[in-house]
């Protein structure tokens, strides 16, 4: 039995630590600023995953837990439902706090990447960002649209580091 504990939580650990880490051609940024990072962000386009299925004006809202960590509140409307939903998770670093690679965690002591690989640097106006494995990706705004030539530019960014670009989806965001 003893035996048998041990092989599933070798396995768990296993699985758990396949979440972090970045991936293959994907680099985080450098010169990374959470104080200028903060607030909050319009979800422009994503890759379809699971926890934000169906939902549209998606919205991210990072701020400063006591502890130093990131409180990250992801909020979205399911129009199928007629309800917004929320998930309140909390992010940390994955090592130096000037490279765009954070830790995020909604469920506990399990955490998964967030890479920071594009940023705009003058006003952090838009990010590009990935998670642990290359079917993850958002593009983020400061504003609920971006003009099409950042989008453009964003998109190949993504494609030349082997993102399935044509899988995006573009998220309905209501205007400001």
């Amino acid at each position: 039995m003893r035996k048998l504990c041990v092989m599933l939580m070798a396995g768990l650990t296993a699985l758990l630590g396949g979440c972090s880490g970045v991936p293959a051609g994907v680099q985080p940024v450098d010169d990374f600023q959470l104080q200028r990072y903060l607030g909050r962000w319009y979800e422009i386009a994503r890759l379809d995953n699971r926890f934000e299925r169906g939902l549209s004006r998606v919205t991210a809202e990072y701020s400063l837990n006591d502890d130093g960590s990131v409180k990250v509140v992801n909020r979205g409307f399911d129009a199928e439902k007629g309800k917004w939903r929320q998930s309140v998770g909390k992010a940390k670093f994955a090592g130096a706090d000037d490279v765009g690679q954070l830790e995020v965690s909604f469920f506990g002591p399990f955490y998964a990447s967030y890479i920071v690989v594009a940023l705009d640097r003058e006003h952090y106006d838009y990010a590009l960002v990935s998670g642990y494995n290359k079917e993850y990706l958002w593009l983020l705004a400061r504003k609920p649209q971006l003009p099409q030539a950042t989008i453009d530019r964003l998109v190949a960014k993504a494609r030349a580091a082997g993102f399935d670009t044509d899988k995006l989806l573009f998220v309905e965001q209501a205007a400001e």
